[in-house]
């Protein structure tokens, strides 16, 4: 074999090599996180924070009480658009409303406990 002929022969490995790297890397980290589907259930959260606000406030015997359940409404209503940003770079995913999507498939993650876990911290 001649000098030229390895030489052709490397730079073909070498050209396949980088190729099938970069289809490898394309695939893990585009397409399969785009495959990934992450669901809430907004509408869940809402009636768990409206149930207990509406708790809170039915027990407040005090202005001071019912300040104290409206500044936990207003702190809700602040955490949430934050939270909902972070929920699809924690799970590297398309993040959806439950209801938006027709069924389930072994991709779709059901974020909601995450969501409410978010909410809870101060």
């Amino acid at each position: 074999m001649n000098a030229g002929l390895k030489s052709l022969l490397l730079h073909a490995a070498l050209s396949l090599l980088i190729a099938v790297g970069s289809l490898v890397a394309y695939d893990q980290l585009v397409i399969r996180p785009a495959l990934r589907i992450g669901v809430i259930d907004v509408g869940e959260v809402y009636r768990q924070k409206e149930a207990e606000f509406t708790l809170i406030l039915t027990k407040a015997a005090s202005d001071g009480e019912r300040d104290k359940a409206f500044a936990l409404a207003r702190a809700f209503s602040q955490r949430l658009p934050a939270a909902l940003d972070e929920l699809p770079r924690d799970c590297g995913c398309l993040v959806m409303l439950k209801s938006a999507v027709a069924g389930s498939t072994s991709r779709t993650v059901d974020l909601t406990a995450q969501l409410k876990r978010k909410l809870e911290a101060p």
